[in-house]
């Protein structure tokens, strides 16, 4: 996966303070704290290789969920995976359905508004990719043509930022699908011209299908960075999550998981 290369790990610069992580949630530290559990039901995915999937065996499988069962062992705490809509995703965390989102979840301006989470851990942008024989090789020139992305993604959030690009493609707005796998899917049988996702996602699918097959243009949406989301008043949690992160990547385990993943 030489592809993954190019991705961009940040954990290093994770600072872990209360001060710090409570600025960043713009949250009461005093006020926020939860009661104290022994278990922990993790919002994710299950279409979003390589952080978190279903294999061929029907195991929940990926980068995040290696990290976060590393995480959670180190906390004596039981973890489970629940699979959710993820454009439903803060009204999960919110409602208390799960106790947290961890699978490539970007932040945003409009997520640190209703969300705690914790310092990034690792960096990703949104990339455009199209078939191999097309002569798709810019922006400009998906004029008229159709894009798709996952619906509630910061994807679709880039693209209808973007109002050049907007203007240009096929009925103003992209083509909007529940999970990657479908948008990409389409792609492949021609229903659309291109689709705008994360690399992290792309690139291990067009890796595990046959990069040859796939373009990925220059031009891209820009960088995000990837954090783990809880409800606005789960400051104690996060907070222990942040500090394993910063444990791990201290003492070697998070390269660990990454190169498993990624190299």
């Amino acid at each position: 996966m030489k592809l993954f290369k190019k991705l961009s790990v940040i954990a290093a610069a994770l600072v872990i303070g209360i001060s710090t992580v409570a600025c960043s949630s713009g949250g009461d530290e005093s006020a926020s704290s939860n009661e104290s559990k022994d278990s922990v039901v993790i919002g994710f995915d299950n279409t979003f290789v390589p952080m978190g999937f279903l294999d061929d065996n029907g195991e929940t499988v990926g980068f995040d969920v290696d990290l976060a069962k590393e995480v959670f062992k180190r906390l004596d705490m039981e973890v489970t995976f629940q699979p959710i809509d993820w454009s439903m995703k803060e009204t999960e965390l919110q409602s208390g359905n799960v106790d947290a989102l961890w699978n490539g979840y970007s932040l945003s301006p409009e997520r640190k508004k209703v969300v705690s989470y914790t310092d990034p851990y690792l960096q990703n942008k949104q990339i455009i990719v199209t078939m191999a024989d097309s002569d798709i090789n810019t922006k400009a020139d998906l004029k008229d043509k159709e894009v798709g992305t996952q619906q509630e993604s910061t994807a679709q959030a880039a693209i209808e930022k973007d109002t050049e690009f907007m203007g240009i493609i096929k009925g103003g707005a992209p083509v909007l699908y529940d999970t990657y796998d479908k948008a990409l899917r389409d792609l492949e049988i021609g229903r659309t011209s291109a689709v705008v996702g994360d690399e992290v996602l792309i690139r291990y699918y067009i890796g595990q299908k046959g990069e040859d097959k796939y373009k990925v243009l220059e031009e891209n949406f820009g960088l995000e960075d990837y954090v783990v989301a809880f409800a606005k008043d789960n400051t104690e949690l996060r907070d222990k999550v942040n500090s394993t992160l910063k444990e791990m990547k201290d003492d070697g385990t998070f390269d660990e998981i990454y190169n498993k993943w990624f190299k």
